[in-house]
C-alpha cells in the first residue's frame, strides 16, 4: 500500500493538502441457500436493532458499552447490532419489477470504539454495510466488504488485529443462520477460537491495544 500526499503551499492561494491510500478490499458474497424472506428472518433474528434510546442514554451518563449492554447479551447476538436497514427495492425507482434487496448497517459497538480510538477516520467503515439480496439466478445472496481486509487499509496493526476479529465475528454470525463462512473467515474464526482458549489458560483478560 503506498501513500500520495500532495501540497500546494503558494502564497496565491490557500495551502492544500491531501492523501491517495489505494487498498484492496475483498467484497464477500454468500450463497444463502434459502429462501430470501426466511433467511432475512433469520438474519435478523440474530442481528436485532440497536435500542434507539441507547445514544441519548449514553451521552447523558458518560457510560462504556459493557455498562450499557450485558456480555451475555452481546454473545446472544453474536456481537453485531443494526443501526439501520432499508428496503433497497423500494428505494429504487424504475420501471419493472425490482429484484429484493434489503440493506444494513451493522456492527460492535465495543470493537468500533476502540478502533476509534486509534484512528477516528475508521468511521468510514464501521459499522460495516451488508446486503440480503437476490440475485438474477434467484439465488438469496448475503453480501459484505471484509473487515479485516477493510480496515488492514489503515496500516495500523491494532486495527487490524480487531479486523480480523470481526472476521472470526461474521463467521460465528454466518453459522448462526445456515451459512458457510467460506475458507477465510473460517481461519479468522480459529484464530480467534485459539486466542479465546490461550487467554483462558493463561488467567488473563484479552485486550486489544
Amino acid at each position: 500500500m503506498s501513500v500520495t500526499t500532495a501540497n500546494d503551499d503558494t502564497p496565491a492561494g490557500p495551502s492544500v493538502s491531501h492523501q491517495s491510500v489505494p487498498h484492496q478490499v475483498n467484497r464477500l458474497i454468500f450463497d444463502a441457500g434459502q429462501p430470501y424472506e426466511k433467511f432475512l428472518s433469520r438474519f435478523e433474528a440474530v442481528v436485532p436493532p440497536m435500542d434507539p434510546r441507547l445514544p441519548l442514554d449514553c451521552a447523558w451518563r458518560h457510560a462504556r458499552w459493557p455498562g450499557i449492554v450485558p456480555e451475555a447479551d452481546l454473545s446472544r447476538r453474536h456481537g453485531f447490532v443494526l443501526y439501520w436497514r432499508a428496503d433497497m427495492a423500494a428505494l429504487m425507482t424504475a420501471d419493472g419489477e425490482l429484484r429484493p434487496c434489503t440493506g444494513y448497517l451493522m456492527g460492535n459497538q465495543a470493537i468500533a470504539q476502540k478502533i476509534y480510538r486509534q484512528d477516528p477516520a475508521v468511521m468510514l467503515y464501521a459499522p460495516l454495510r451488508a446486503l440480503i439480496y437476490i440475485d438474477a439466478s434467484d439465488r438469496t445472496r448475503f453480501a459484505v466488504d471484509q473487515p479485516s481486509t477493510v480496515f488492514a487499509s489503515f496500516a495500523d496493526p491494532a486495527i487490524a488485529r480487531l479486523g480480523i476479529g470481526l472476521d472470526g465475528q461474521l463467521a460465528e454470525l454466518l453459522e448462526a443462520v445456515g451459512v458457510q463462512a467460506g475458507p477465510l473467515l473460517q481461519v479468522a474464526h480459529v484464530r480467534k477460537r485459539f486466542r479465546i482458549a490461550d487467554t483462558a489458560i493463561a488467567g488473563t483478560t484479552i485486550q486489544d491495544h
